[in-house]
């Protein structure tokens, strides 16, 4: 008769256990075809124009001012191989990892544009290839997604 109690209680913790791996993770639904657009969209910026008509691929190799190639970096971190594996393991944790990157990238981004548009004389720059407007929409649009699932978490009772 004792056994009964005992086999109770490792249910109990049995269940107690998958609840908890449960709320580690998320489902992100819908917005995981958002995500997957986005990340395709950067993937496709990469060998558009990005500056004075060099690629993104360029950038990344080094053939640009230092801000662009930090973004372009920062857009194949925190916009491609991030959400991969933010995706394949959903954890809350690294969906707000995410969003921060996202977040930091989308100013690294912005920052760039600007910089390609202003020079020391008086005279406009070259201004933003296609690719470089493309990657930082797409990385924008990633920020909001990943904000969205990282701050969707249900409160652990």
């Amino acid at each position: 008769m004792s056994r009964e109690p005992d086999d109770l209680d490792r249910l109990r913790e049995e269940i107690n256990g998958v609840g908890r791996t449960a709320a580690k993770r998320f489902d992100p639904g819908a917005g995981a075809l958002t995500i997957a657009i986005g990340v395709l969209a950067i993937l496709v910026s990469l060998v558009l124009p990005w500056v004075d008509g060099g690629t993104g691929l360029s950038v990344l190799l080094g053939e640009a001012p230092a801000l662009p190639r930090v973004f372009s970096v920062a857009v194949l971190v925190a916009g491609v191989l991030l959400p991969a594996a933010t995706l394949a393991v959903r954890r809350w944790a690294l969906a707000w990892v995410s969003a921060l990157a996202s977040f930091a990238t989308s100013v690294a981004g912005v920052l760039s544009i600007w910089t390609t548009q202003t020079t020391t004389g008086h005279h406009p720059g070259p201004g933003p290839g296609f690719g470089l407007v493309l990657a930082v929409i797409a990385i924008v649009v990633l920020l909001v997604k990943w904000l969205r699932i990282a701050a969707s978490r249900p409160p652990l009772t």
